[in-house]
């Protein structure tokens, strides 16, 4: 179990530097988006490249950040059923539904989408939009993204089944912090 709770470590630094990195990309995108807005309304100038990068920075924030909201515990879940159950049940639940849900999908997505992102690549696909992007680097995000997301979902699985052994204490409990109550007089 040390090797895989080491193997789980590298996928979370991995998908920790990535997700802190990525989000500089939405700066990117605002900006695009903002001088775009400004050349368009006061030159009457516009680019579709421009429009379609703002959209390709945004769908790899999404598609690189998904595995790091994994990792620091912040996808959805219903909080109304799940804050009913025991600290045990919503373990076994998450490394169950993990397991059956998460891990399997991601794969599928890898499995599918790699020929997709290959053929886009071998063929130089372009936009069929004037002055449009080539495709496959967008098109490459989804695959990335996916792999980051299996690979997050087997770090999690392994976080999870160590923590049901009691061989870790849960990553995803925060310390509470004790109260300062001011300099004592």
């Amino acid at each position: 179990m040390t090797g895989l709770l080491a193997l789980s470590d590298r996928i979370d630094r991995i998908n920790r530097f990535i997700g802190t990195k990525i989000s500089w990309l939405i700066l990117v995108a605002i900006l695009i988006s903002a001088g775009n807005a400004i050349i368009r309304k006061s030159f009457d100038i516009s680019s579709n490249a421009w429009l379609e990068l703002q959209w390709y920075l945004f769908g790899t924030v999404f598609l690189l950040a998904a595995a790091y909201a994994l990792l620091c515990n912040d996808h959805i879940r219903i909080d109304v059923l799940s804050s009913a159950l025991s600290k045990r049940a919503r373990d076994w639940i998450d490394l169950i539904c993990h397991l059956v849900f998460l891990l399997p999908f991601a794969v599928l997505m890898v499995y599918l989408s790699a020929p997709w992102v290959l053929k886009a690549i071998a063929e130089n696909e372009m936009s069929p939009n004037a002055g449009g992007l080539i495709r496959w680097p967008a098109k490459s995000m989804l695959l990335i993204g996916f792999a980051l997301l299996t690979l997050q979902a087997v770090s999690e699985i392994i976080k999870r089944w160590a923590v049901i052994l009691g061989m870790i204490d849960d990553p995803h409990v925060e310390t509470p912090v004790k109260a300062d109550d001011g300099p004592d007089d």
